[in-house]
Formats: structure tokens, C-alpha cells, sequence
């Protein structure tokens, strides 16, 4: 049976007979609590429908006769008017389900919450322990203000204050899952929750990734999940290697963690001439809360490794002007290490800022997500680490997210006195809800650069503004714009069906004149996503394809492509290519199983002396420098198949740092038409293994 926890689209709670509600400003009333202080309504209304829930609910004959242990999970509604109404339901046994139904049905009519004096609807989401458990009312306290006693020494009252701030420290109550802090984004962890936070009903928004806790709190009970996993130990080396955070440190109006980043592991590629891979990540993470409204966490790495040969040779593919052989994908620059490994530090930090329920506001150095899928036509995180500002502004069934970046082109044509170009990319995304069922999605972006002493053009400031028309405003070749579009229809709870639009470039006569001209530059994505496949619990298959015309995120102003530290801001192979995707995830307790293929076809450039024209698959490349103006189509150049299967699986050693032991073998075959310098045909065999905080995504299948 599930261990997952439904939780609520507009109010957050667990009733499990030691429950808590986060409240409107007037939680819905029982008649039963009409006396009751307004203080108490919520601890009322949580044991007074736990109390009907015990005293009603009548144990169907066949869970009794299997000696059923387990629980009943309910996502519910409280009218407008008070009435109760079942959304969803989830039980073992059909029969468990119905008799939660009929419970349900028979409550009586109640007050409705209100917000502001007015009535409204609630969502919550109920666990049902079975056997059942007779509630135990708890009662919400005032907390006692600890007073400094007055002395007539300063020495003595500094001691004393001291003493207090050591004695005013409470037990760590896990705040960092109901906090305005990212969940790390990881595909693999993210499809933990995924099934509930797509749940039919539910008002989440889930393509504007890393997702805040206090979302995703609403729907999924990341804190029970975590307890759910803790190993039965006593001694402080066991709790702090299998259940804890290193450090973890709550007082009255703070809370703070700190725990070490582990990437060790030691592997052997097939095609490499040297001995063994390997990678030796240390660091350090800090997550922190002050007040209710602001948080901040930072992550710093120390990292030296060394890769499958394809790719190393893929990493120094991608070198930025200077000594420095390589970058290392979605990390950043790499110096040379003995003699063929790499050494490459990192470090990422953000302030997370919620002045109002309806705004999150974020200011640091890390990466963004856009999309339901694996990859992202529109922004992914492949890149390299970058400095941003975000706000995320929620109302009603919208959620709209205003994205500023400063990104670098690192390469040696466009190095102005030894120092990095600079250039700014600005995206907006707007996610409407239409129905339960459909989601729609609005995104555009703009890249400018800092031409003429522009610098960081306010007239992109605006977040609400529409680019396209401020770009033919500021001049022509002043911004490189992009709009898109996405999409996802919830088929039922167990399957969603997801896609992307983006369009560069759009010519109407060119596309009416059937002609193939280079001007269609678009590119589109469609995917689904079957939660609990084949009634297997927590198992996750996913389909997805992608495809893109050539010339797709360049420009003709070269600075102004899609991209940042010579990686993609969108989908990893650029342009000029199809794909199909292929992934299943399944998660049992502490263990957890992925398995990966992608097969494509990509048309990459020939780079010889008799060949040196864009075919539209480097972003990076000039557009004017293209082979033709008609006749374009995707996989033209030299037309390249590729294979990668990859199988991972591993054990979750402590589930609070994600701390991971882990094997993975990757199989890639590599198969271009023509073999060239920046162009090798490959067949190899991956295996690592090794220990990882899982943290962020790492993509392997270029």
C-alpha cells in the first residue's frame, strides 16, 4: 500500500491523531467547537473529525479476517458551504475505500472556513490508521517567554544571556519541509511526488522547477516520508550517518542545518586508454531560516575527477578561452589535474525571500527548470550554474515566474581584454491552470548583450512586459527573442500526457511557399507519464520525444545564441535533432531502481577544410553561415544515430542529506557518417559505483 500522503492544493495538514493545520485566517467549525477560542478551532476541528472518523467508521469483514495493518490516505473538500465531499481515495482493499465514502457522506454540515470574513473552500488530506486508533485531543499552547533576570553586573547579564540563548534551543523539527526553501531538483527524487502533485483536482503548477517546499507540502508529506525511512537506532554515529542531518540546530525564531556533500566514486570506461574513472566531490551544505519569511541555503564543492573518454572529450569540447583544458557539463570550468583528470570547484548559494503568501522572491547562483518532461525546449539545467533573480507570484489557478540571468560566452572570438563577454537573458512563464484536468503554459525569453554600454537593459526589467515588442523597440539585433508553449492534460490519476512549442523564428510565406526554409526555426516536445504503472506502487514510466529544426537558438549577432559557458540553455544536443526518450523509476523504501534509453538522430557540422557551413545543430555558430536557405531539414549535415542505455540502482543511505550508495552502467554507441576532429564514432561501456549526495542532475547522454 502507498506510504505516500496526499496532501491538500489550499491548506496543509496530516490527520493521523497527532496532527496540524496550517490555517486560513478561519478554519472550518464543527458544531462542537462553537465555544471554542479561536486559537483552538484547528486542534477542535482535528480531533472532532477524527472522533466521528473512530466512532462511524465500521472495519469491512475482510480487512479484519486478513489482519490488515496499514492506512486509508483521503483528499477532501469543505464546500463553500460547509459540506464535505470526497476527491480522492486510496486503500489497499476496494471495500476500505467505500466505507471511508460512506463515513464521509454521512458528516454533517458545517461552517465553512472564510478568508478575509468571507467563506471559502478547503482542501485537506486525511491517513486513516488501521486498526483504528482512538483520538487524543491536543491542546495549542502559548509558548512561555523566557525574561533575562536583571543583575547589577553587565558581566553577569551577558553570561545570563548567553545561558538563555543555549537553554531557549528546542528539539529540531525538520523546518526546512514547510519552509520557502527549493526541494533539490533531481528527476529521480522529484518522481517520488510527482503522482500527487498531478493528482485530478489538485491546483499545483509543476513545471517551473526547483519547486519550493512549501508547495510541494501541500500535496506530499515530504517530513512523514523521511520518518517513514528513519532506522531504529540509538547511538548519535547511527543517527547522524542513517536518519539526521550532521547538524541541526532550532531556537526560537531560527532554525539552521549543516551537513557534508559526498561524490565519491570509482568506475571503468571500455574505450578509455587509462586505467579507471573516477570522481572525488567534498563540500559543504547550509540550510537556514530566519523568521517565517526568509531563507537561504549554499552548497560549496571541491571536486577532482576523471571521465568515460567520450566524456572528457565532450567536456574539452566545450573549453573557454584560457589555459583551463575543459568544462565540465552543468558544473563549470575545469583545471588540469595530474595528468588527464580535472579539477573543478563550484559553489552555489540563494536568498529566498516571502513577503506575501502569493510571492516567493529569489536572488543567487544556481540553475532553473522549465517543463514536465526530462528535458526542456524552453530553459533546462544543463548548463553551468548562474546568477539570478526569480519571482514566483501564485493566485487564483495562475502561477507566474519572472526569471533574470546573467550568463557568460566563454569562448576565444568574443574575449574582450582577457575577461568573459557578459550577457543577460530575461524569461517569463505564465501557468494557467484552465480545469482540473489542463494545464496551459506561456513562456518567452529575450537575450541581449552589453552593446554600446548597454549593460542590464532596464526596459527588460519589467516583469510583466512582452519581450517581442520591446526587442523591436531597442533596435534591431539589439535581442534574441523566444516564445513557447506548454501544455499537460491529466488523462486520469495514474497517467499525464505533457508537451512543449518553442518558436525562434516564424515565417508564413516561407512555411505556405513548402519550400523547408531555414527561417522555421521551432521545435516541439510531447511526453507522458504513467504513476503507479501496471498497479505497481511508486513505479514510474515515462515516454517522451523531442525534435528540433537546425538554426533553432542561434542568432546572427553570435553572442545572442540560447546558451551559457558554451552549454545549451534548452535541450543538451542544441538543435538539429529527434529524439525518443524512454524511463522507468520505481522506489521501494530505502531502495531505488532507474533505468534510461534514448535513441537519436542529430545533424552535426563536418568542420574540414571542404566542409566548414553551420547545419544548424551548433547553437553557438552563426546562421548566416548556413549551408542553404531552402530545402532544411532535421538530421542534414553530418547525419549522426546514436544509442544510450543506462541502469542505475542503489540504496538511500540517509534520506535527510539524500545521501546515496550507488552502481551505473551506461552502454552508448555513438555512429556519425562521417568521423572528423570534433566528431569520433564511439561504442563504450560505463560502469561506476560509488557513494553521491544527490543534490542536482547529472547528464551523461550527450
Amino acid at each position: 500500500m502507498k506510504r505516500i500522503v496526499l496532501f491538500a492544493v489550499l491548506l496543509t495538514t496530516t490527520f493521523g491523531y497527532a496532527q496540524s493545520i496550517v490555517t486560513y485566517e478561519k478554519p472550518p467549525v464543527f458544531s462542537e467547537c462553537n465555544s471554542e477560542d479561536v486559537n483552538q478551532l484547528k486542534s477542535c476541528f482535528n480531533f472532532t473529525l477524527n472522533t466521528f472518523i473512530y466512532e462511524n467508521f465500521k472495519t469491512p469483514q475482510i480487512v479484519l479476517d486478513e489482519s490488515y495493518k496499514g492506512e486509508v490516505q483521503i483528499l477532501f473538500e469543505v464546500s463553500r458551504e460547509g459540506e464535505f465531499k470526497v476527491i480522492y481515495s486510496d486503500a489497499i482493499y476496494e471495500e476500505l475505500k467505500a466505507e471511508s465514502q460512506r463515513v464521509f457522506d454521512s458528516l454533517p454540515k458545517i461552517k465553512p472556513a472564510t478568508y478575509n470574513g468571507n467563506p471559502t473552500f478547503v482542501q485537506y488530506s486525511i491517513s486513516i490508521a488501521i486498526p483504528l486508533t482512538k483520538p487524543v485531543r491536543k491542546i495549542d499552547s502559548l509558548e512561555e517567554i523566557n525574561q533575562l533576570t536583571k543583575k547589577d553586573s553587565l558581566n553577569a547579564t551577558l553570561s545570563d544571556e548567553f545561558d538563555v540563548l543555549v537553554e531557549g534551543l528546542k528539539p529540531y523539527e525538520k523546518l526546512e519541509y514547510s519552509s520557502e526553501l527549493n526541494v533539490p531538483f533531481t528527476h529521480s527524487y522529484y518522481a517520488r511526488f510527482d503522482a500527487e502533485m498531478n493528482a485530478i483536482g489538485t491546483n499545483s503548477h509543476t513545471a517551473a522547477k526547483p519547486f519550493v517546499y512549501s508547495d510541494v507540502a501541500r500535496y506530499y508529506d515530504i517530513k512523514a516520508e523521511k520518518e517513514s525511512l528513519a532506522k531504529d537506532t540509538d547511538s548519535w554515529l547511527g543517527r547522524k550517518l542513517f536518519n539526521e542531518h550532521l547538524v541541526e540546530v532550532q531556537g526560537e525564531d531560527y532554525w539552521f542545518t549543516v551537513d557534508p556533500i559526498l561524490d565519491l566514486q570509482v568506475g571503468k570506461d571500455s574505450e578509455a586508454d587509462f586505467s579507471s574513472t573516477y570522481n572525488n566531490t567534498r563540500g559543504i551544505y547550509i540550510q537556514a531560516g530566519l523568521g517565517k519569511r526568509f531563507n537561504l541555503t549554499a552548497s560549496v564543492y571541491e571536486s577532482q575527477g576523471r571521465f568515460a573518454d567520450y566524456y572528457n572529450r565532450y567536456a574539452e569540447s566545450l573549453k573557454a578561452y584560457g589555459p583551463d583544458p575543459a568544462i565540465i557539463p552543468g558544473r563549470g570550468i575545469a583545471k588540469r589535474f595530474k595528468d588527464n583528470s580535472y579539477d573543478y570547484p563550484v559553489a552555489e548559494a540563494y536568498l529566498s525571500y516571502t513577503p506575501a503568501d502569493f510571492l516567493n522572491i529569489q536572488f543567487g547562483h544556481g540553475k532553473n527548470f522549465i517543463g514536465d518532461g526530462y528535458r526542456s525546449l524552453l530553459q533546462s539545467d544543463v548548463a553551468s550554474p548562474y546568477p539570478f533573480l526569480k519571482l514566483n507570484a501564485t493566485f487564483w489557478k495562475l502561477k507566474y515566474t519572472s526569471t533574470w540571468m546573467w550568463l557568460k560566452d566563454v569562448r576565444d572570438e568574443v574575449v574582450v581584454d582577457d575577461a568573459f563577454l557578459t550577457k543577460y537573458m530575461a524569461n517569463h512563464y505564465l501557468s494557467w491552470n484552465v480545469s482540473e484536468r489542463l494545464n496551459l503554459g506561456l513562456f518567452e525569453s529575450v537575450m541581449w548583450a552589453d552593446t554600446n554600454g548597454r549593460g542590464f537593459d532596464v526596459n527588460y526589467l519589467n516583469p510583466i512586459i512582452f519581450f517581442r515588442a520591446i526587442e523591436f523597440q531597442t533596435g534591431q539585433g539589439a535581442g534574441n527573442a523566444i516564445l513557447g508553449l506548454s501544455s499537460k492534460y491529466k488523462w486520469n490519476n495514474k497517467v499525464n500526457l505533457y508537451g512543449q512549442f518553442v518558436l525562434d523564428e516564424f515565417s508564413l510565406a516561407d512555411v505556405k511557399a513548402g519550400e523547408k526554409s531555414w527561417k522555421n526555426k521551432f521545435g516541439f516536445q510531447v511526453g507522458a507519464k504513467y504513476f503507479n504503472a501496471f498497479n505497481v506502487d511508486d513505479l514510474l514510466i515515462q515516454a517522451e520525444y523531442n525534435q528540433v529544426r537546425p538554426y533553432t537558438y542561434s542568432h546572427n549577432t553570435q553572442v545572442l545564441n540560447y546558451g551559457h559557458f558554451n552549454q545549451p540553455m534548452a535541450h543538451l544536443w542544441g538543435a538539429n535533432f529527434r529524439e525518443f526518450v524512454l524511463i522507468g523509476r520505481y522506489n521501494y523504501k530505502r531502495w531505488f531502481g532507474d533505468a534510461k534509453m534514448i535513441i537519436g538522430q542529430r545533424g552535426l557540422d563536418y568542420n574540414t577544410t571542404d566542409d566548414s557551413v553551420s547545419y544548424g545543430g551548433d547553437i553557438y555558430r552563426d546562421y548566416n553561415d548556413r549551408n542553404a536557405n531552402t530545402g532544411i531539414e532535421i538530421g542534414q549535415g553530418n547525419k549522426t544515430n546514436s544509442f544510450m542505455a543506462e541502469l542505475q540502482a542503489g540504496y538511500l543511505l540517509n534520506p535527510e542529506t539524500n545521501l546515496k550508495m550507488f552502481a551505473n552502467i551506461i552502454y552508448r554507441d555513438f555512429n556519425p557518417d562521417a568521423v572528423n576532429a570534433s566528431t569520433v564514432r564511439s561504442g563504450s561501456v560505463w560502469f561506476s559505483l560509488g557513494f553521491r549526495t544527490d543534490l542536482f542532475n547529472w547528464y551523461n547522454d550527450f
